[in-house]
């Protein structure tokens, strides 16, 4: 593979910028500002759980609490076996939000070309400042320093010229720290690491690798990629390109105009098993699927999304040979895709989106494979989804429900 040279003419800097250990700093400044003696990012602390039944799971956690082996989304309980003397303490999401808004609003004003991609991280284009504050690793620590001077908590800032590689780079070593991953770097800085900390890899695929022979990211970037693509279909070939630092998307500051159809809903409790997820599932394609027929629209791609009880999220998409709004289409493939992303963690959140979309009426061009299965069933099935549709629009949704496959 050949690299660019550092610094050229045509290389496009990114930064990603993330907060270190979000909710805990955020919740360790609104104690200190109440007039608390101890800091908790000094101490082994949490924020989740139940300070009265010390039930619930870890959200964030101190960098001395990760000392004692204490890791995210482990249960309090686990936790308390570690480290009994555990400061713990309830997140404050309405807090978190200000602190969010006003750490992005601050940032825009050094440069409006930001992506906002969660509470408390971002993408920031150096082009529209560049040479402003210095060269790019210098801006990054402009960043940095200007960000824990105005606001009291500190972030690690990732430079590259890849977008995925920036979050990579923010991911090393914390806290309050500058890291550089350029392409050219990858080799060094990038393949040596275990398969696990590579991007959008999760626990699932992470053993499958594993089991492959997989070990590092490097082990990854080195193998045929149509053997990757084999063991782990599309999400593989994803794995594959950003083991090989292969990302060309750009850093978005204003989102698209919303231009699909979609639906995902908040689980009042913890899913932890394929089973409860998939009947969600099925449930959010039929109402997708109503909302593509009744504006008369076919989608060509579909996306599932997952948000953990971490508040971690994470979503892939696929695109269809044929347009459709058929619910069990959809569903087939939104169940294929949460099971390429499903790590095993619990689930809080589960959507599906579907996107490319057509007019009904348009020309549709059909493989072969469409051809056959249209001309075998295609009228039976429509009589029984219009009759379906005509029942949930009198008597709702829950009227009639298909059987579980």
């Amino acid at each position: 593979m050949k690299h660019r040279n550092i610094h050229s003419e045509e290389e496009h800097i990114i930064f990603h910028i993330d907060v270190n250990s979000a909710f805990l700093s955020w919740s360790a400044l609104k104690l200190l500002g109440e007039g608390a003696a101890v800091d908790l990012r000094t101490v082994p602390a949490i924020v989740g759980g139940d300070q009265k039944t010390r039930h619930g799971i870890v959200v964030a956690k101190s960098i001395p609490a990760k000392a004692f082996g204490i890791h995210t989304a482990e249960t309090v309980a686990s936790a308390l076996k570690k480290c009994p003397d555990l400061v713990m303490v309830p997140p404050d999401h309405a807090y978190y939000r200000e602190k969010s808004r006003r750490l992005m609003a601050y940032l825009s004003e050094i440069c409006p070309q930001i992506e906002q991609v969660s509470i408390d991280e971002c993408y920031m284009d150096y082009e529209p400042i560049r040479g402003k504050y210095g060269t790019p690793e210098e801006t990054a620590a402009f960043l940095k320093d200007s960000v824990c001077e105005k606001f009291g908590f500190t972030v690690n800032v990732g430079v590259s010229d890849r977008k995925v590689l920036a979050k990579m780079a923010s991911d090393f070593k914390k806290p309050n720290l500058v890291h550089t991953l350029y392409v050219r770097e990858i080799e060094k800085k990038l393949w040596p690491l275990p398969i696990d900390s590579l991007h959008m890899c999760g626990k699932s695929s992470a053993a499958l690798l594993k089991k492959m022979g997989i070990r590092t990211i490097g082990d990854l970037a080195q193998t045929d990629l149509t053997m990757v693509e084999s063991w782990l279909k599309s999400h593989g070939r994803l794995l594959w390109e950003y083991a090989n630092g292969v990302d060309d998307s750009a850093v978005v500051s204003q989102p698209a105009k919303a231009k699909g159809v979609g639906n995902s809903t908040t689980i009042s409790h913890d899913v932890t098993t394929a089973k409860e997820a998939y009947e969600i599932l099925r449930k959010l394609a039929e109402s997708v699927s109503g909302r593509l027929k009744k504006k008369k629209f076919l989608a060509r791609q579909v996306s599932t999304e997952i948000k953990y009880a971490t508040f971690q999220s994470v979503s892939h998409q696929t695109t269809l040979l044929s347009a459709t709004a058929d619910a069990q289409e959809i569903y087939r493939q939104a169940c294929g895709l949460f099971d390429e992303l499903w790590d095993g963690g619990a689930i809080r959140l589960l959507g599906i989106r579907t996107t490319k979309l057509e007019d009904e009426g348009e020309p549709v061009q059909m493989n072969l494979f469409d051809f056959q299965k249209e001309k075998e069933s295609s009228e039976k099935q429509k009589r029984l989804d219009e009759a379906l549709k005509k029942i949930r629009d009198r008597y709702g949704e829950e009227a009639v429900q298909k059987g579980c496959q």
